[in-house]
């Protein structure tokens, strides 16, 4: 894996699962404020990329959240609901179409105009 940032070196990636989506371990060095690096090791879930987006309702002069049910939230004695703003997968859709379509679907509202208000990661 290459790294454009230059305070990350030497990342080496390892499959974990590729089952339903992939799970890979990452060791990688990172370069602590004294000056010194450290080595470190993350695991990362990639769904693929996804959009969300922040409606605001006028009339009401209120942010529009939904509730959705989350299996792993359930399994730490929480009743597994979290509030989130509207956000889906792209599935191969441009991010703009995706989110008029999810907006639509988890909040019953009609998104005709979305302004992007920072680019993809």
């Amino acid at each position: 894996m290459q790294t454009h940032a230059p305070h990350v070196r030497h990342v080496r990636e390892t499959l974990l699962s590729d089952n339903w989506y992939t799970l890979k371990k990452y060791t990688f060095e990172l370069l602590r404020r004294d000056g010194r690096w450290q080595e470190q090791s993350r695991e990362a879930y990639d769904r693929g990329n996804g959009a969300v987006i922040l409606l605001y309702n006028r009339e009401k002069r209120t942010v529009v959240l939904t509730r959705q049910f989350r299996f792993p939230v359930f399994t730490h004695g929480h009743d597994g609901y979290l509030i989130e703003a509207a956000a889906g997968l792209l599935d191969n859709a441009s991010p703009e179409a995706r989110i008029v379509a999810e907006a639509e679907e988890e909040t019953g509202f009609r998104v005709t105009v979305s302004n992007p208000s920072s680019p993809s990661l």
